[in-house]
């Protein structure tokens, strides 16, 4: 497979996250449009549907940014159509705006997605704080220098491809798994380059790679590396509550851990912090995994 490298892995997100308002289409609800981006196994990457279902809801809000969002991934996404997104705007109260949208393909939801935005407010503040002991992201190898020139097209998918620079705290879990088998992992994580000053852009980028290493803590727990013969995983839903504003272009750690794996489904969660310590945001994720030799 012939794996279409692109020059700027950072502006062909950027370009992705530049919704079209379909010639200002619409009926009750907002409509949008846009690319889908290139993926070795043919499916859209969940994290760009779901930052570009945020920036379509951020169309029609202003003035308050979003503090939380709440997704279901119905479909897998074909990389070779555009997508459709519709925004119903179900509320505008005097603090909080909610906004529903579908993503949609051949007519059909590939994803569903309620988000809450509020205007800035004062009030109590408190953190958990940065875990200890975590090494600077700069004395961590790339995945780039990790993979190398690995021919496989996913392995140059995360090598080349990917608009950030992801440096696990521990060995990285792409063709084996390392240590003890434990069910939590750090993962630093950057822009590749320079991001507009942007804030609701940076909050897109940030759900953008949220969906990347998630699910990571669970096949860490049972020494699954992501090359593992048969290995079959997707994203169900996906939960993020947004607590402080973001720089995606500065390096950020995410904290993953999974509580649960059961039934062929395995839950985990994430904190993303800034360098300097502050909490930016929390994640959940439940997503399917599917090992071959445990199959009935």
């Amino acid at each position: 497979m012939n794996v279409p490298i692109p020059a700027d892995p950072l502006a062909e997100m950027l370009e992705a996250l530049n919704l079209t308002d379909a010639a200002g289409a619409r009926t009750r609800e907002d409509i949008f449009t846009g690319p889908s981006q290139w993926m070795p196994h043919g499916r859209v990457f969940g994290g760009q549907v779901l930052a570009q279902s945020l920036v379509a809801a951020n169309r029609t809000v202003a003035g308050r940014p979003v503090h939380s969002l709440h997704g279901y991934f119905l479909r897998p996404g074909d990389i070779e159509l555009p997508i459709t997104f519709s925004v119903d705007r179900l509320r505008d109260g005097r603090s909080f705006s909610t906004r529903r949208v579908q993503a949609y393909q051949k007519g059909e939801p590939i994803f569903s997605m309620i988000a809450s935005f509020q205007e800035l407010d004062a009030g109590l503040d408190h953190q958990d704080g940065l875990p200890a002991n975590i090494p600077d992201p700069e004395t961590l190898p790339s995945a780039a220098e990790l993979i190398g020139d690995n021919p496989h097209p996913v392995a140059q998918y995360w090598a080349k491809a990917r608009p950030f620079d992801m440096r696990h705290v521990d060995s990285p879990i792409y063709f084996s798994v390392e240590g003890e088998p434990v069910a939590h992992q750090a993962v630093w994580i950057k822009s590749l380059g320079e991001m507009p000053a942007d804030s609701e852009l940076h909050m897109a980028a940030l759900a953008y790679a949220s969906d990347y290493s998630i699910l990571e803590s669970i096949y860490r727990r049972h020494s699954i590396a992501w090359s593992h013969p048969g290995l079959k995983s997707a994203s169900l839903d996906h939960a993020m509550w947004f607590h402080r504003e973001p720089k995606v272009d500065e390096w950020m750690l995410y904290v993953q851990e999974s509580p649960s794996a059961s039934g062929g489904r395995g839950l985990a969660l994430g904190k993303i912090f800034s360098q300097d310590g502050r909490l930016l945001a929390t994640v959940a994720q439940e997503g399917m995994v599917r090992v071959p030799e445990l199959a009935n």
